[in-house]
């Protein structure tokens, strides 16, 4: 399952770039990399379609912005990387904003700022969401995501295994392959609604560290991009203001995902 959709998605994103090349002499147009393996912000559906929060924010900020926008996937731990090879104009896809980003890449202001999460089997003799809960057990976290940098700075004791895509430690959470699981609160909480994850529950969240998690999720541009960051911020502030943001929210989450 896990080859087929690494096809599919290499597909997607040929097609994809062929489209924002036959559009570029008709007007602005801009190209957006996204991972699109990361429900309920971003998903590469069978069909080949992109799914989720991230994108419908992203085609509701090049409609404010009046651009045409195309969308590329692209592995996680190459999403950077590809940008800055100018295979793509942003990065739409749940990126935090830390410091260590910010040495290769320039970032909008955020669009929405979740807290990091545990998530164990729901028969786990693991009680609480801590260090000192976690010494001795196997964590999952994907990596390159500054989950697995929460997970090697505070969890010192547990026995961090990395993965490439958010799926592949799902899977092996459900295996019984590992005894515990680092994510977003609301990636974690929408795989449990899913029969996969009825296997599991939500042990708690984890308190944010600001060096770590950084300021929230946001848009990544190539550094000195100033003209394309400045259109998403704009962008960003007007869908906020006249309730598409609102709208979006809503059509996947029950509380506010912007936080405070």
């Amino acid at each position: 399952m896990r080859i087929s959709r690494r096809l599919a998605a290499a597909a997607s994103a040929a097609v994809f770039v062929l489209m924002a090349g036959a559009a570029s002499a008709e007007g602005e147009k801009v190209v957006i990399g996204t991972e699109g393996a990361y429900p309920p912000f971003n998903n590469l559906e069978a069909d080949g379609s992109l799914t989720g929060f991230d994108i419908d924010i992203a085609k509701a900020l090049c409609e404010e912005m009046k651009v045409e926008c195309t969308f590329v996937t692209q592995d996680w731990d190459g999403i950077i990387p590809a940008l800055i090879a100018k295979k793509f104009d942003a990065i739409i896809a749940s990126m935090s904003i830390t410091e260590e980003r910010k040495q290769k890449v320039d970032f909008t202001k955020k669009y929405y700022n979740t807290p990091p999460a545990i998530v164990v089997p729901k028969d786990s003799p693991i009680t609480e969401a801590t260090e000192a809960a976690l010494e001795g057990k196997a964590l999952g976290a994907q990596g390159s995501t500054t989950h697995s940098n929460y997970a090697e700075a505070h969890m010192k004791g547990a026995e961090l295994k990395l993965y490439p895509t958010a799926e592949e430690y799902k899977l092996d959470l459900v295996n019984g392959r590992i005894d515990a699981a680092i994510d977003d609160v609301v990636v974690i909480s929408e795989w449990l609604k899913t029969e996969d994850g009825a296997c599991c529950k939500l042990l708690g969240t984890l308190p944010v560290d600001p060096a770590i998690n950084g300021e929230g999720a946001g848009i990544a541009v190539r550094k000195g991009d100033d003209a394309l960051r400045e259109k998403f911020n704009k962008a960003i502030d007007a869908i906020r203001a006249n309730g598409k943001y609102k709208q979006i929210n809503e059509k996947y989450f029950p509380f506010d995902v912007y936080g405070s």
